[in-house]
């Protein structure tokens, strides 16, 4: 009898089944009522005393091993048919697909590109890692120039006329020395300076700077430039252009908007005057043009550069630049763009 139940132990550890009908009868044949488990029990009193022990654990070896087998072949045919209705199902509901959000830096960027591209301006782009002659000599800044200090440069070090470029300045000049005027053009980017990092300054930041070089270009062309975008970047009207020195622009000016004095935060960030610097421009200075192959008897032209993080701070009001840098994402969630 020991030797009945030991055949169908192994019958029932290797029983497969192709449906959950066949598995449901294989419970039935095994741990129903009249299966051949309750059958060995029926057999009990009638086995040897000495044999009944290991009668009792072969019973018991059968009854485990038909549960395990019922159990197992349920949870996979379940699982299969769940599986099923899941992936099975096309008019079933999809999970919900969480939109991104751009970096604000980007979002900024894409802003002015398309303000200025609106009115003829191209892009053009070049290297992070520049050499002296874009990124100084050719922008009327030779060797040992004082207004080199103005730009804390990070030089590499095996070779003193490479560095990272400290403005986008360096591709305006690559642009002028393999193009012919008219010039219209702005220059997205990355520059780095040697700068402390706190909430107002930072090693690394980004710069777009425009050009335009043509015949007759005169001072009056770059305010109104400067006023078309500034009316749609802030919705402002009023700006004006105090005299600065940039060694490249002659004469120069910086660019102040009406910013306003409506509510506590704009007392705070225009320190009560309503005004707000956002860039630096002016004509370009005719050495810059005769060094990238211009004559500068015939042409004329104007440039700007402004800040990105300082505008995104100005229109999201963000009072800390190193937030643009954190990669935390409860911060860069909060912005949305289409552009």
């Amino acid at each position: 009898m020991i030797d009945k139940i030991k055949e169908h132990i192994a019958i029932v550890a290797g029983f497969q089944a192709s449906n959950k009908e066949e598995v449901e009868a294989f419970r039935i044949k095994y741990l129903g009522k009249k299966g051949f488990l309750n059958q060995f029990f029926a057999e009990f009193k009638n086995v040897p005393n000495d044999e009944k022990k290991e009668f009792g654990q072969a019973i018991n070896t059968l009854k485990t091993t038909a549960q395990e087998k019922v159990a197992l072949l349920k949870d996979a045919f379940e699982g299969a048919q769940e599986e099923n209705g899941v992936y099975g199902d096309l008019s079933r509901p999809s999970e919900p697909v969480e939109i991104g959000s751009r970096h604000p830096i980007s979002i900024v960027k894409n802003q002015i590109i398309e303000i200025f591209s609106n009115i003829g301006f191209n892009v053009s782009e070049g290297p992070e890692i520049e050499d002296d002659w874009h990124n100084f000599t050719a922008l009327n800044l030779p060797e040992y120039h004082p207004a080199r200090d103005m730009q804390d440069t990070f030089f590499i070090q095996t070779d003193p006329d490479i560095l990272l470029r400290t403005h986008t300045s360096s591709v305006q000049v690559r642009y002028m020395e393999n193009n012919q005027p008219p010039i219209r053009t702005i220059s997205p980017g990355r520059v780095f300076r040697n700068e402390a990092i706190s909430a107002r300054s930072h090693c690394i930041f980004h710069q777009v700077e425009g050009l335009y070089i043509d015949k007759d270009v005169s001072f009056a062309d770059l305010k109104q430039t400067l006023l078309y975008f500034t009316k749609q970047m802030f919705g402002k009207s009023r700006i004006r252009l105090r005299p600065s020195y940039f060694p490249f622009t002659e004469p120069s000016a910086e660019v102040d908007i009406y910013w306003g004095l409506e509510t506590e935060t704009d007392y705070r960030i225009t320190k009560g005057t309503g005004w707000l610097e956002i860039m630096g421009c002016g004509m370009v200075d005719p050495n810059v043009l005769k060094n990238c192959g211009i004559d500068p008897t015939e042409y004329s032209g104007f440039a700007f550069g402004m800040g990105i993080e300082r505008i995104a701070m100005l229109l999201y009001q963000i009072g800390d630049i190193r937030m643009f840098y954190e990669n935390d994402i409860r911060f860069l969630e909060q912005f949305k763009s289409t552009i």
